[in-house]
């Protein structure tokens, strides 16, 4: 069955928006797990949010077009503004965002984009920001021809992965070394990473046309790898051989067509959390071999390229890209943007 894609502006992704224009977490405690969530307010106008991720203890990042990292404080109904883009540290538009407490850093995909006025120029990159301070730690840049960094996740060893959509690549930062012996660690990974110096340490770990429009990229439990395509509705799995090199591609089967989907989380096991943008729907995915059940958990939002997990919450981010390319829309109030929460069995 073919996947069909809307049409419709307002219900475009943002991320292939700006394409076309141009990990696991673990739980949290069993106390914070229980409580009733409330949907989060981006305190700020024209934001245009892409991607959320969640730390342990509940405090939730939100990306933006703006440039603007967004946090909320564990279970507060309000982010606001906490990192701003800077000549010094080079932030361009935000897409992908992902928390990583093992080596306290906040990744981010740092993209250039014509939507802002004036537009945004510079290199797609990879950066590192610290997970307290919000300080720059790095930034690694894609290598040409022009890309989009788009997604990130980070396997158990501590290597981080992110997709590159219009050239259908995934690129890897390994770390520098992991501290034997090092001190308690509550990120539910163990031990702590150091990240690389060198802006030379991105490698390319997979190209393939198969690739292209690729989006959200997630580990399971058990570290598997699983990617999928905006562009084309697709689930793959991208296997790996023993020495860490691409092994292939497998699509996986669908129980029901996918609209466009985006981010790409993991809740346990092989069970995931799945943002469908086009479709404006949030998914609980169980994969199985090659194929995967796609149950709807809630649907009814307009444009929703984010989601992530806290405790029990789903979080989904409502996007209204099309208020920034859809000529009929252009110059007219978005409204609110929020992250609404969503129960999880």
């Amino acid at each position: 069955m073919k996947t069909r894609i809307s049409n419709d502006p307002r219900h475009l992704p943002g991320r292939l928006m700006v394409l076309l224009a141009m990990c696991s977490l673990p739980a949290l405690p069993a106390r914070a797990a229980e409580r009733t969530l409330p949907d989060i307010t981006i305190d700020d106008s024209d934001v245009y949010p892409e991607s959320l991720s969640a730390a342990p203890d509940g405090t939730v990042y939100i990306g933006s077009m703006k440039g603007i990292v967004f946090r909320a404080q564990p279970a507060s109904s309000h982010a606001v503004a906490w990192i701003r883009p800077t000549p010094e540290n080079g932030i361009l538009s935000l897409l992908g965002v992902l928390a990583d407490t093992r080596s306290h850093t906040l990744w981010l995909c740092s993209d250039p984009t014509p939507l802002r006025s004036p537009p945004v120029t510079g290199v797609a990159s990879l950066m590192a920001f610290d997970l307290k301070s919000g300080a720059r730690k790095a930034t690694y840049p894609f290598p040409p021809p022009q890309s989009a960094c788009n997604d990130i996740t980070i396997a158990a060893d501590g290597t981080v992965y992110a997709t590159d959509t219009p050239n259908g690549r995934i690129f890897r930062l390994r770390p520098s070394s992991a501290a034997a012996g090092a001190t308690e660690d509550k990120s539910g990974y163990g031990g702590q990473v150091r990240l690389p110096t060198d802006a030379n340490a991105l490698e390319l770990f997979a190209e393939d046309p198969r690739l292209k429009g690729i989006d959200g990229i997630v580990m399971s439990g058990d570290g598997v790898m699983y990617v999928n395509i905006v562009t084309r509705g697709q689930l793959l799995r991208v296997d790996v051989k023993a020495d860490g090199s691409l092994a292939g591609l497998t699509e996986l089967a669908l129980s029901q067509p996918v609209g466009g989907p985006d981010g790409f989380r993991l809740i346990a096991g092989r069970r995931f959390l799945l943002a469908e943008g086009t479709a404006g729907r949030i998914d609980e995915v169980t994969i199985e071999g090659d194929t995967a059940a796609v149950r709807t958990l809630k649907d009814g939002f307009t444009s929703t390229p984010g989601v992530t997990l806290v405790g029990r919450t789903g979080y989904l981010l409502e996007g209204k890209i099309g208020y920034l390319i859809d000529p009929r829309l252009k110059g007219q109030d978005p409204g609110i943007f929020k992250a609404y929460a969503v129960p999880i069995d």
